[in-house]
């Protein structure tokens, strides 16, 4: 595999070599034209998943977007992917914009309460919505994950085109959801809901096909697009044509702690992250590989296997598109935007959902996913996920993964390529960036402005700065030191200040009490600074609170990953078939809105 040139952090501001940005705030009228933007989004990928920040893994594409353009090492999204999608929309936080739970689990004391809803709310405009009026074509492929009724729908928000999962995760062969009570993923097209998928559907190959086709059906107007590109890759299940399985063959038998510690020398190496890291500690919960039966360790290599080969694909399918960009004369004024929506998913999502034998769910899983054999992995029907061991292997050299907010449940690799950048190509740089940041910089390449009213009455304020300064070469982040970021989810609460981290996560996970990290000095937040550092403790306490006032925080009266014990009811029989904790159900489209898949 090729790897990027070794880059040293970068300590001074570098001189011009392209259009600078700061031209891009000019009216949209005065530009002669416009850049396309395409967000490109993998669902869970990690933050040393591909070759540009570390990875094993072949990425030829993504790395060459980060070789023409920038990679950031301090990109923040949420914990987990609704959040996330909300922040990156429109640009205000969760607390706001309907996500400050995810909809599945939003708990009892939540319900009701603005910003609480478990869809992106009417509360807020969207950046697809504002390009549109800015004069943008608007195209969505991949995960929706914001809300399924009609006045929800991409459609609804302002994407002109679209072919969207509406639901989380789930086959990507074909409409299998998770559980007996969701037993369909919803799909949409421009505005339909389908009544089947296309021939020879297979997910991260069809959303490609679709916005290519998009463009083209669009390109003799000249107008400039906006394509958020939404992959469902690689979220588990591990789901992938055969040619794309056995690529790694025997390459993870040697075990996470080795690969983990082969990706930080890369990392160091590449000035990803500074010399003298440490890895954080191997969970408690998950063994060391070298002490299993070799066969034990291969069985578990292959699913890291699996998971390289959707990656992998991915990439491929990125390279189709700009492939496609560079045919049509398009690339060159196209900006690229490439992160993951949170960290790696170390959680069985399946067995928390599916649950327990002799549950409805369990049963329906047990016919539905029944493909369990390692010759069928890959296959429909089958049901293949990581587990912790190797999440920590995505997020290198972070501690913990999704759903969790330790750095590796909310930092991600970031790579900005395309017109206006005038920091050196294949550069890196460290300063702090947020999802939410995106509303604000697009809505300056697009010469369009953030309305403070919307159908008459007030919007939230922007959560996100524009990343202009920092591509133009004139600051190497868009927040000062006394600026501050800051997550709830699930209960769990974080603050980040210049490099400080204040955290405080429910017990095994964390230590059900406040705990500070030297970021700068300690990124895998192996040492807890709180009973040293008596004063900053305080003062970032104080932020929290600002933060929860300002933003109407609740915490819920539960989270989904405690354990079921006194405090929490028996499960929920047969009958129901889900812990009392998690609220979704099967959608129902609209008869009169079914449609079958276009040509």
């Amino acid at each position: 595999m090729t790897r990027l040139p070794m880059k040293k952090p970068c300590t001074v501001i570098l001189a011009s070599l392209l259009v600078a940005l700061s031209a891009l705030a000019v009216p949209a009228h005065a530009q002669a034209k416009r850049p396309n933007i395409v967000v490109i989004l993998g669902d869970d990928l990690g933050y040393a998943d591909i070759g540009a920040f570390g990875s094993e893994i072949n990425t030829p594409n993504i790395d060459a977007l980060a070789r023409d353009g920038v990679r950031f090492t301090n990109f923040y999204t949420h914990a987990s992917c609704s959040p996330t999608r909300s922040l990156l929309l429109s640009g205000v936080d969760t607390h706001r914009n309907g996500l400050g739970n995810m909809d599945e689990w939003t708990a009892p004391n939540q319900r009701g309460v603005p910003g609480y809803e478990g869809f992106l709310n009417k509360q807020v405009t969207t950046l697809p919505q504002l390009l549109k009026d800015a004069g943008y074509h608007t195209y969505m492929v991949g995960k929706w994950h914001l809300g399924k009724s009609p006045d929800l729908i991409p459609a609804a928000r302002g994407f002109e085109r679209d072919f969207t999962m509406l639901d989380g995760a789930g086959s990507y062969w074909d409409m299998t959801g998770f559980t007996a009570l969701v037993p369909n993923q919803i799909y949409t097209e421009d505005g339909r809901y389908l009544s089947k998928l296309p021939p020879d559907y297979y997910a991260t190959k069809t959303y490609t096909d679709k916005l290519i086709g998009y463009i083209d059906a669009n390109r003799a107007d000249g107008k400039p697009f906006f394509a958020y590109v939404s992959h469902q890759a690689p979220h588990d299940p591990y789901h992938l044509p055969k040619d794309w399985r056995n690529r790694h063959l025997g390459a993870y038998d040697k075990g996470w702690d080795a690969v983990r510690q082969e990706r930080l020398k890369r990392q160091v190496e590449m000035g990803i992250t500074p010399a003298g890291t440490q890895v954080s500690e191997r969970m408690w919960f998950v063994p060391d590989a070298t002490l299993l039966a070799p066969a034990s360790r291969a069985l578990l290599g292959k699913k890291m296997e699996l998971y390289a080969g959707m990656v992998e694909n991915m990439d491929h399918h990125v390279g189709r598109l700009i492939d496609h960009l560079k045919k049509i004369g398009e690339y060159e004024n196209t900006i690229f935007v490439v992160f993951g929506d949170n960290g790696a998913e170390g959680t069985d999502l399946f067995q928390m959902i599916a649950g327990t034998p002799g549950t409805r769910d369990f049963l329906w899983a047990a016919i539905n996913w029944s493909q369990t054999h390692p010759n069928a992995w890959g296959d429909p029907g089958s049901y293949v996920a990581y587990g912790p061991m190797w999440a920590q292997v995505s997020m290198t050299p972070f501690s913990q993964y999704k759903g969790w907010l330790a750095e590796g449940g909310i930092r991600n690799a970031l790579i900005v390529s395309g017109p206006g950048i005038q920091r050196a190509k294949g550069s890196i740089n460290h300063g702090v960036m947020h999802v939410a940041d995106l509303m604000p910089t697009m809505l300056e390449v697009a010469g369009a402005a953030y309305p403070k009213t919307l159908a008459g009455r007030e919007l939230p304020p922007l959560l996100g700065k524009s990343w202009g300064p920092v591509l133009a070469g004139k600051a190497e982040s868009p927040r000062t030191e006394k600026d501050y970021l800051a997550w709830q989810l699930f209960g769990n609460r974080a603050v980040r200040q210049g490099s400080w981290k204040l955290r405080w996560q429910s017990k095994p996970m964390g230590k059900g009490d406040w705990e500070l990290f030297d970021l700068a000095a300690d990124p895998a937040e192996r040492k807890d600074l709180a009973a040293q550092s008596p004063d900053k403790l305080k003062a970032m306490v104080a932020l929290w609170d600002d933060y929860a006032r300002t933003n109407n925080v609740v915490l819920p009266s539960r989270g989904p990953f405690e354990t079921l014990d006194d405090q929490l009811p028996a499960r929920v029989p047969d009958d129901a078939g889900f812990p009392p904790l998690v609220n979704k159900r099967q959608f129902v489209p609209p008869k009169d809105m079914l449609a079958e898949p276009k040509p």
